[in-house]
């Protein structure tokens, strides 16, 4: 006599993810890894149906910003994307508070698209472009010299990049007698706090003086361009300009390079030193001044002809739009991590269009987040670069794995994009996320269970 299956016993054995109206969220959990390149956490977001949607929290940001959102979501439909992010966007915020609803919202057109076996580009309207082209950035950590730095974009230009970009600003002149004024001392204040702040060995120190040196710290790196003190001289604009000069008379006029990472210096100075490499035929100048000065950008925007960039710190397509009308900037660069997330980021390029602006994507984190920010620029027309800053993380790749992604993401300077549902990952590799896990921070998707019943009374309107 053959025993019967019960129901529950042969519902085990049957893919129940063919069902997305009845997909639900059941858990959400975290991994802390640093080096690839920097701090992020990763997310999986859990089903009923045994799909697992990927995300990440924006590089440097607290996870906390995305656990707090757990006992919002617990129980819903991922699938119902805009119905979700539109309960939990206002827990975020500019910058890096942006991260906890940004890298939740990934997850859950990742999961959307598992659920309907699509890939995300798809879902936002189809493909543009079959290949998404990626500049490399190169910091300035060991290039001292322009010529320096221009054979380290040599060689990115040799690994088949086709956009560039490079760091030039007041760190660069910060030691050269004669290049920088400043309020007496406070340049000198700047140096020995950044010493003391990230000093391995820490002496014997109490810790009200490491809380001390700390907040110290934070005090004087968050003091806005206006408000520094700071400004270039005449010697230090010359080397500078020379830099910039340098670098070109190694990889030629043609490459697109794009800058970045200027200091705290006001309006004025960037005018001056936009004036002097103009001539340089650059892709863009980055975050001059704090995204929020919105006349200022227009009055920069008016004074050089080198087109300017902002954007990566701005949270919500509304908080674009400023910038837009003020004719501020020539070039957006948002982050998929701040902006609100993918479909965010979709809707703020096609509003840039109207006003005949072109996207560039920032993007340095981890691989989940650089194939989010991808679809978005596969599916999105006036999108111009997306950022890569992940070149010398030799495990950067095999932090995902997927049937259908490549062995290396990043090809010749371009992300091919499949026909992989969702983001086109399978799963993550958890013997690689073992060994960068934050120091700090530690442990493998742990149970978050504590975070299950937080309640407020969300409602802003009585």
């Amino acid at each position: 006599m053959v025993n019967k299956e019960t129901y529950e016993q042969t519902l085990a054995h049957v893919r129940t993810s063919s069902s997305p109206s009845e997909l639900r969220i059941t858990d959400i959990r975290f991994t802390d890894i640093v080096g690839g390149p920097f701090h992020s956490s990763l997310i999986k977001v859990y089903t009923n149906q045994g799909l697992v949607g990927f995300g990440e929290v924006r590089d440097g940001a607290d996870k906390v910003y995305a656990l707090m959102l757990k006992s919002r979501l617990l129980g819903e439909n991922p699938c119902n994307i805009d119905k979700l992010f539109r309960r939990i966007k206002q827990f975020g915020g500019h910058a890096r508070q942006g991260g906890g609803v940004s890298g939740i919202e990934l997850a859950l057109w990742d999961l959307a698209g598992k659920a309907y076996g699509v890939p995300i580009y798809q879902m936002l309207g189809g493909k543009f472009r079959d290949r998404v082209r990626m500049y490399c950035d190169t910091d300035v950590v060991g290039k001292d010299t322009g010529k320096a730095m221009g054979e380290a974009l040599k060689k990115r230009m040799e690994a088949g990049f086709t956009f560039l970009k490079m760091d030039l600003g007041i760190g660069q002149l910060i030691d050269e007698p004669g290049a920088l004024s400043a309020p007496l001392g406070f340049l000198e204040e700047m140096r020995e706090i950044s010493k003391r702040r990230y000093r391995r060995d820490k002496g014997n120190l109490t810790e009200q003086e490491l809380r001390e040196i700390k907040n110290r710290h934070y005090d004087i790196y968050n003091i806005p361009h206006p408000f520094t003190g700071i400004h270039v001289t005449e010697k230090g604009l010359d080397i500078l300009e020379q830099y910039v000069a340098d670098v070109r008379s190694v990889i030629g006029s043609s490459v697109p390079l794009a800058i970045d990472h200027f200091g705290h210096i006001g309006l004025e100075d960037c005018v001056k030193l936009g004036k002097r490499i103009d001539k340089f035929n650059l892709a863009w100048m980055e975050d001059m001044i704090p995204w929020r000065y919105t006349d200022q950008y227009a009055r920069l925007s008016r004074a050089v002809t080198t087109p300017i960039c902002t954007g990566e710190d701005i949270y919500l397509k509304e908080n674009f739009k400023p910038l837009l009308e003020a004719g501020g900037v020539s070039v957006i660069h948002p982050d998929v991590l701040t902006t609100g997330g993918i479909l965010e980021t979709k809707k703020i390029g096609d509003m840039a269009q109207d006003y005949g602006v072109a996207m560039a994507i920032h993007m340095a984190e981890s691989p989940i987040a650089c194939l989010a920010a991808a679809h978005v620029a596969a599916a999105t027309e006036n999108f111009l670069a997306l950022e890569y800053h992940s070149c010398e993380v030799e495990w950067w790749d095999d932090i995902v794995i997927g049937s259908r992604l490549p062995d290396k993401l990043v090809q010749n300077g371009f992300i091919t994009l499949t026909d992989a549902p969702g983001l086109g990952i399978d799963d993550l590799n958890d013997e690689v996320l073992a060994e960068h896990l934050h120091p700090e921070i530690g442990g493998l998707w742990e149970s978050t269970d504590q975070w299950n019943h937080h309640y407020s009374n969300d409602r802003q309107w009585s």
